[in-house]
């Protein structure tokens, strides 16, 4: 007897989505909208730092007919930033075999340690693609590897817009502009790495740099 659609799991699921998601023409290659660090983790169910102990390929499902695989990383997970309420330990994240629905390849059986950020899904698998934010620990700064504890969640109020071109304006008081794409040619440049988009006592937000006072009323602040 044929399954049911609404039987196939989550994951199942989430990677056809994908696949009908994107873009016509691109062939093989992986889309991701630009986003800044804390819109990642503020819009993200998990952020966590880990180690790959090992990685195997997976069936998608438990259907025989279902031909999709998955890459499975056993992890060490050595702190949660986000996600307590969903998941207490990682052991496993999942994420798409095929390239082309953003599949993330990271290094197991090194000494290398990975923020992620990712999904949780409704079995409580863990699954993460190249859209969401994977970066070495080494290379966060140290402003973004104090800004997960407190200052990124502190401050989800605010929005972050991405300027690909000239002119560009803000249309709300609580609106950070994004340049890096625009004056360094680069995702994550200066303001990636050295800047949170910060809310104030009046609900406008702006760009602060340096080191981050855990209270309200944050001061100096300067502009990119």
């Amino acid at each position: 007897m044929p399954r049911s659609p609404r039987t196939a799991p989550s994951w199942v699921l989430l990677l056809r989505l994908l696949a009908l998601l994107r873009p016509p023409g691109l062939g093989e290659a992986c889309s991701c909208a630009p986003a800044h660090p804390q819109q990642h983790v503020c819009h993200s169910a998990l952020v966590i730092r880990v180690k790959v102990s090992s990685e195997k390929v997976v069936p998608a499902s438990a259907d025989p007919a279902d031909t999709q695989k998955m890459i499975r990383y056993e992890i060490k997970q050595i702190k949660m930033f986000k996600g307590f309420e969903k998941v207490k330990d990682v052991q496993y994240i999942y994420t798409p075999f095929d390239s082309s629905l953003c599949g993330v390849k990271l290094e197991a059986n090194s000494q290398k340690q990975y923020l992620l950020t990712g999904q949780v899904l409704n079995d409580g698998k863990v699954f993460v693609r190249l859209c969401n934010y994977i970066e070495p620990w080494e290379d966060l700064s140290l402003l973004q590897r104090e800004s997960l504890n407190h200052h990124y969640h502190l401050n989800c109020g605010c929005q972050i817009t991405t300027c690909y071109t000239v002119p560009c304006t803000i249309s709300a008081p609580n609106e950070c502009l994004w340049t890096d794409w625009l004056l360094e040619q680069k995702l994550y440049g200066k303001q990636a790495r050295h800047y949170v988009c910060m809310k104030h006592v009046d609900g406008t937000c702006s760009w602060y740099r340096g080191h981050l006072p855990l209270r309200k009323e944050f001061i100096d602040i300067i502009q990119p």
